[in-house]
C-alpha cells in the first residue's frame, strides 16, 4: 500500500500507549489474600471472565482508534496491485502514450476510445500519486514534452490521435536517453497501449539492448503498463489497394481496387452486406458489397470520368463502427507516369529476361521503357525520371554510389543482382561475398508471402516461388532482411531497411547456368513489376503514402482537402487525409500493418521486461475509473467505529454486582483508612 504522507507512519508505535498504560497500572497494586473475603471472591468468580474479556475489548478499541487516526493522516492509496506496488512519490514520471489508429477503438456501446480512457485514467492516477516532474514522450517531438501537471494529459491538443504506429521501442529509447542525460532520481515510466504487435516490434533486435540499458540504471526505474487489449469483433476496415486512370475512346475511367477486412473469427457461411460510399473530387456515390469471410477484395471497379478530368482525389467510406480510424481510405489519381527502368550489366545474358519483364506492363498501364548500359557508362546515368535501377556488376563506389543513394532517398528502387566477380565494396550496409562452388540445385526453403515483392496476390493466390531452382548463388552479408532463403544456404532475395524507396539484393542471375528464373517467368515478372510500381509511385505530382512519411517534406504549408479532422496541434503528415501543396496532391493513409494486427500475449510482454521492475494492469475500453484512490476515509471511519465501541463497552451494566478485591494501599469495600488498617491486621 502506498502512503502520500509516509513519514506519519513513524507514529505507529504510539498505538501501543493503551497497552503500556494497562501494564503499568497492573504493577501499581498488589492483591492480598484475606480469609474473610474468600467466600465473596468465590461467589464473584462466575462474572470475572466476562469482565476480563470486556477489558481486553476496550483496550483493543483504543489501540484501533489510534491506528486509524495515524493511518488516515498518512493518506493511504490503494487499487489492486497498484496500491501495493506504487511505492513512494517519484522524482520524475515519464508517460509513453500509444496514439496509433487502433487506440481509437471504442466500446460496443460507444463512448470513450482507448486513447481517451488512457489519458483520463493516467491524469487521475498520476495526480493522486504525485511527482516532482511529469513528461510526455509521443514519438513525434525530438525531446520529451514537460507537462505542468498530469491533468494536462486530458488536453486533446497535447495527445491527439494519430494515423501512424506507436513504435514503442523508439519511445523507450527516448525515455532511456532522457534518464541518462538528466541523471534523474526515482523514475516511473508509464506506458499506455493496446499491445498491438506492430507497435511493439517484439521480434525486432532492439529489445535486448533496451533491457540491458534499463537494468544498468538499477532499481530507480520502474515500469507500469496500462493495457487495453480488448478487440472489436466485427469491426470493418477498408484500404485502397490500387487506383488507375485510363483513357477509353473519347472518355476516361478510373479503375479502383480495394480490400475490406473484418476483425475476429467468422463462420464460413456468415455474410454481411456492407454499404460503401465513394467520394470522388467531393461528389459521392454509393456501392453495396457482400462480405463473406474475413476479407473482401473489389478488383478494378470502374468509375466513369470526363476525359478532361486528368487528376483528382477520392475517398472510400465505411459505415460507422467500433473504430472510426479505419473506416476511410484516401487515394489520388493522375495520368500514369512512364514506367522507366535502367539496367547496368556486365553480362547481358544474365539480365535479358528482366528487361523483357520490365517492358511488358499490366493492362491499362503504359508500356515500360528500358535502357541498358555497361558498368563503364554508369558515371553518366540520369536517374531523374527512373523508377527502377537494375545493377548486375560489382557495387559502385564514389560519386556513382552517392548518386544512387540520392536516387533511393527520392523514392527510387534498386535491384542489385549478383556480379560476375564480387568485390569488397559495400553499399547500404551490405555487399557480396563469394559464389557457391557446390554443383547442385538449391531449392527454396522459406519466403515472405505476406508482404513485399513475393507476396501473395490480392485474391490470396501464392506465387510459384517453390518451383524455382537455383544452380549457383552469390553470398550476401550485412544488415539485410531475408525475403527468400535457400535450403541449407543463404538468402536468395533480401531487402535493406530504408525510409523511402527500396533496396533489394538478388543473389543469382537469370542466366540458364545460374537459375530457372527465365523459364519460370511468373516469379520474375511479378518481382520486376512490383519493384517498378514501387518506384513509379514516387514520380509525378500525386503521391499515395503512409502517414508519418517524413520524406514528403515539411507539411506546415499543406492545405487540407479532406480528412485530417484530428490534426489540432500535430503536423498534417501524421494524419490520414487528402492534402495539396505546390500543385501536388498527397493521399495519406494509416500504414497497412495497422489492419488486423495481432495482440501480444501477456507472457510475451513479461518476457520483454524480464529482469526489470515491471507491473501491468489491463483495463476495458471506455473505463472512467481511476487506477488509484485515496482510502484515508476508510481508516477515519474505522477510528470512529472503534471510539463508539469503546464508549459502549465502558457503559455500566443495569444490575452491577459488588466485587471486593484487596489491593495494596486501598480497599474498595471500606469507606475509611481505619477499615484498611483493620483489613491489613
Amino acid at each position: 500500500m502506498n502512503f502520500q504522507q509516509a513519514a506519519i507512519l513513524l507514529a505507529l508505535p504510539l498505538a501501543s500507549i493503551p497497552l503500556i498504560i494497562h501494564l503499568i497500572n497492573q504493577r501499581r497494586f498488589q492483591t492480598l489474600k484475606w480469609g474473610a473475603m474468600m467466600f465473596l471472591v468465590a461467589a464473584n468468580r462466575m462474572s470475572r471472565g466476562y469482565a476480563r474479556i470486556r477489558q481486553w475489548l476496550i483496550m483493543a478499541c483504543r489501540i484501533l482508534a489510534l491506528l486509524g487516526l495515524i493511518l488516515a493522516v498518512a493518506r493511504p492509496l490503494a487499487s489492486g496491485w497498484l496500491g501495493w506496488a506504487a511505492g513512494s512519490q517519484a522524482d520524475t514520471t515519464l508517460v509513453l502514450l500509444d496514439r496509433s489508429p487502433s487506440m481509437q477503438q471504442t466500446s460496443a456501446s460507444g463512448g470513450l476510445s482507448k486513447l481517451e480512457s488512457a489519458r483520463g485514467q493516467l491524469a487521475s492516477t498520476l495526480a493522486t500519486l504525485g511527482s516532482n516532474r511529469w513528461l510526455l514522450i509521443d514519438g513525434i517531438n525530438a525531446q520529451p514534452r514537460e507537462l505542468t501537471g498530469p491533468k494536462q494529459l486530458g488536453d486533446a491538443a497535447l495527445a491527439e490521435p494519430l494515423s501512424t504506429p506507436a513504435d514503442l521501442p523508439t519511445l523507450l529509447e527516448q525515455a532511456r536517453g532522457y534518464i541518462e542525460a538528466n541523471n534523474t532520481g526515482r523514475t516511473e515510466i508509464w506506458i499506455a497501449s493496446d499491445l498491438r504487435a506492430n507497435d511493439w516490434d517484439a521480434e525486432g533486435g532492439r529489445w535486448d539492448a533496451l533491457r540491458q540499458s534499463f537494468a544498468a540504471l538499477g532499481k530507480r526505474v520502474r515500469f507500469h503498463l496500462l493495457s487495453y487489449p480488448e478487440s472489436a469483433p466485427g469491426n470493418l476496415a477498408v484500404r485502397v489497394t490500387d487506383v488507375r486512370r485510363r483513357a477509353v475512346g473519347e472518355t476516361a475511367e478510373l479503375l479502383l481496387s480495394l480490400r475490406i477486412s473484418r476483425e475476429g473469427e467468422t463462420a464460413p457461411t456468415e455474410r454481411q452486406v456492407v454499404p460503401l460510399q465513394i467520394e470522388l473530387d467531393g461528389a459521392r456515390s454509393e456501392l453495396t458489397v457482400e462480405l463473406a469471410g474475413p476479407t473482401f477484395d473489389l478488383k478494378d471497379h470502374r468509375i466513369p470520368l470526363d476525359k478532361s478530368q486528368v487528376r483528382g482525389w477520392g475517398r472510400v467510406l465505411l459505415p460507422a463502427d467500433a473504430n472510426p480510424a479505419d473506416n476511410d481510405a484516401q487515394f489520388v489519381y493522375d495520368q500514369a507516369p512512364t514506367r522507366k527502368a535502367v539496367v547496368v550489366t556486365e553480362n547481358p545474358t544474365a539480365v535479358r529476361p528482366l528487361e523483357l519483364a520490365a517492358q511488358i506492363s499490366p493492362e491499362s498501364l503504359p508500356a515500360g521503357q528500358v535502357e541498358t548500359f555497361g558498368p563503364e557508362q554508369a558515371g553518366s546515368l540520369d536517374l531523374d525520371n527512373v523508377a527502377l535501377l537494375v545493377w548486375q556488376a560489382p557495387l559502385p563506389e564514389g560519386e556513382t554510389a552517392a548518386r544512387i543513394e540520392r536516387f533511393v532517398d527520392r523514392g527510387g528502387v534498386v535491384l542489385w543482382m549478383a556480379p560476375n566477380s564480387p568485390t569488397a565494396a559495400r553499399l547500404f550496409s551490405a555487399g557480396w561475398t563469394d559464389w557457391s562452388t557446390d554443383e547442385r540445385t538449391w531449392p527454396l526453403e522459406t519466403w515472405r508471402a505476406d508482404a513485399d515483392l513475393l507476396a501473395n496476390s490480392l485474391a490470396g493466390q501464392s506465387l510459384p516461388v517453390g518451383q524455382l531452382e537455383i544452380r549457383r548463388y552469390c553470398g550476401l552479408e550485412g544488415e539485410l532482411i531475408p525475403l527468400a532463403t535457400l535450403s541449407g544456404g543463404g538468402p536468395l532475395l533480401a531487402r535493406v531497411a530504408t525510409t523511402r524507396g527500396g533496396v533489394y539484393f538478388l543473389a543469382t542471375t537469370a542466366a540458364p547456368q545460374d537459375s530457372n528464373l527465365a523459364t519460370n517467368g511468373v516469379v520474375l515478372y511479378v518481382l520486376v513489376q512490383r519493384a517498378l510500381g514501387l518506384g513509379t509511385s514516387t514520380l509525378g505530382d500525386t503521391r499515395l503514402a503512409a502517414a508519418g512519411d517524413l520524406a514528403l517534406g515539411d507539411s506546415t504549408a499543406w492545405q487540407r482537402l479532406a480528412g485530417g479532422e484530428d490534426a489540432i496541434a500535430t503536423p498534417w503528415v501524421y494524419h490520414r487525409g487528402i492534402y495539396t501543396s505546390d500543385d501536388k496532391l498527397f493521399a495519406l493513409n494509416r500504414p497497412p500493418a495497422e489492419d488486423q494486427a495481432a495482440v501480444l500475449a501477456d507472457t510475451r510482454i513479461d518476457a520483454l521486461f524480464d529482469g526489470l521492475e515491471f507491473r501491468r494492469v489491463s483495463e476495458t475500453v471506455g473505463s472512467r475509473a481511476g487506477l488509484v484512490q485515496e482510502i484515508w476515509r476508510l481508516f477515519l471511519g474505522a477510528m470512529l467505529i472503534a471510539l463508539v465501541g469503546e464508549a459502549a463497552l465502558c457503559l455500566p451494566t443495569a444490575a452491577k454486582q459488588a466485587t471486593i478485591e484487596l489491593r495494596g494501599g486501598t480497599n474498595p469495600s471500606a469507606g475509611s483508612p481505619a477499615a484498611s488498617k483493620g483489613a491489613a491486621a
